[in-house]
């Protein structure tokens, strides 16, 4: 029996929202190149009619005139974990680090990257510094779209599905050379909405296409707040990721046992028994387990202190170099594995504050935000600011496998057996711990989060 590992992926929306001005926007100020997407259409008095689900977003990024390196594509990873680990260390502390925790570092540097991609000036530079982006902004982007892209295609072993897509007002004028750039790097088409008089609709439109693109495990990302009459565009990304493990773990194996929340607070959780060759380490203070997907560079790592309430302590100290460290020490090794059933689903929560604060306040602030590669309206209170992020998250984790899924908006206004003689290592995960969904080739962090109480969404 195998067991299937869904990862329906999280899905960052962008909602860039300008201010409060009934006047339409001038024309865009720079040509449009000869390749790029039409216009979009006049505004209409019609009222839209009723949202029906998008089906998946088919466009793809365009070929790269000089392909993607294996050193680019690693360095890019390498970079996107930098903020993964930077993001969640932040995002670690606004609950106290006492509830679970789950989100996809890389759609949410894609999508801000996508953002990035129309800003200027100290803007553009603030983003840069937190992304950990470097180089021209150009290639950085051809790059970001080749590591999209070779995840994709029919016939894999494992589904990995990426879409991007981009919501505009469709009275407002978007540079056409910013537009024509996203849709060639990210595949990112525009779709005109109607953000001035029907932004409820528009807001239904958007969640519509993610619960699509999440095959249904993330709804009402974009909550009724996050949109407005003041909504010029919502850049979205989304990821799904279907597979089966190597090794399944046997349903009539699973029984409860106590996983215990802190030193003297334990609960009785259904958890899942096997004991095989995998990769394991015992290092630094934690003890690090990896599950592989039949046939797959895409694994699922563990990182399980060695102290019963010794996650925090484990995640203040979480840096790439530490995280590196783990996953280079792991080794093929006979492990007894116990590992609890979970099912998260936390409410989404708004990481506009916490960007700010990493670094890139200039993009949430509506009178000195430079989105001029966006758009360059005539009236200053239509200029392109970064109101709020949301982010939306599910994992699930059974002997069939695996199943999580993510959201963000961010709203502007085999190896060889071991001696058979030997004991099996033990990894009985019956506390709290981490967790990350990574690349093996190029070592990118796909999703990463926390389990504290496995019986708790």
């Amino acid at each position: 029996m195998t067991r299937v590992a869904t990862v329906s992926g999280p899905l960052l929306a962008l909602c860039l929202s300008m201010g409060a001005c009934d006047q339409p926007a001038a024309p865009a100020a720079s040509p449009a190149a000869s390749d790029a997407p039409a216009p979009p259409p006049a505004a209409s008095a019609t009222p839209p009619p009723p949202v029906a689900p998008a089906p998946p977003s088919s466009a793809t990024p365009a070929p790269l005139a000089t392909p993607a390196t294996k050193d680019e594509l690693t360095d890019l990873a390498k970079r996107n974990n930098a903020f993964a680990l930077d993001l969640y260390g932040k995002a670690r502390l606004a609950d106290g680090g006492k509830r679970n925790l789950a989100m996809s570092p890389f759609s949410i540097s894609t999508a801000l990257a996508m953002t990035w991609a129309g800003a200027k000036g100290d803007t553009a530079a603030q983003m840069a510094k937190v992304l950990h982006l470097d180089g021209a902004t150009d290639r950085t982007l051809e790059i970001a779209g080749s590591l999209i892209a070779s995840y994709g295609g029919a016939g894999q072993p494992v589904t990995i599905h990426i879409a991007n897509r981009l919501f505009g007002e469709k009275t407002y004028a978007f540079e056409q050379p910013y537009l024509a750039r996203l849709t060639s790097a990210f595949g990112a088409p525009l779709e005109p909405v109607d953000f001035k008089n029907h932004a409820e609709a528009s807001r239904a439109r958007i969640n519509a296409w993610v619960a699509t693109e999440t095959r249904d495990r993330i709804k009402d990302l974009v909550p009724p707040s996050g949109v407005s009459a003041e909504t010029r565009l919502s850049l979205v990304n989304a990821i799904y990721f279907l597979g089966d493990w190597d090794v399944p773990f046997v349903a009539s194996l699973t029984h409860p046992a106590p996983f215990f929340t802190s030193k003297t607070d334990r609960k009785d959780t259904p958890t899942m028994h096997e004991t095989e060759h995998l990769h394991f380490a015992a290092t630094d203070g934690v003890k690090v387990l990896e599950l592989g997907y039949s046939n797959s560079s895409i694994v699922m790592d563990f990182v399980l202190p060695d102290a019963v309430d010794g996650l925090g302590a484990v995640e203040a100290r979480l840096t790439p170099a530490v995280f590196d460290a783990w996953m280079a020490a792991a080794s093929s090794a006979n492990v007894d594995v116990s590992l609890p059933k979970v099912e998260l689903a936390p409410d989404g929560v708004p990481l506009g504050d916490t960007l700010s604060a990493m670094g890139m306040p200039l993009a949430f602030d509506r009178e000195k935000a430079d989105f001029t590669g966006i758009a360059r309206p005539a009236v200053t209170g239509e200029r392109v600011s970064v109101s709020n992020v949301f982010h939306k998250a599910f994992v699930k984790m059974d002997e069939k496998g695996t199943e999580a899924a993510a959201a963000t908006a961010v709203m502007a206004v085999g190896a060889a057996m071991a001696p058979a003689q030997q004991p099996p290592k033990l990894f009985h995960a019956d506390h709290p711990y981490l967790f990350f969904l990574r690349d093996i080739h190029s070592g990118l962090v796909l999703f990463m989060g926390r389990v504290v109480d496995p019986t708790s969404k």
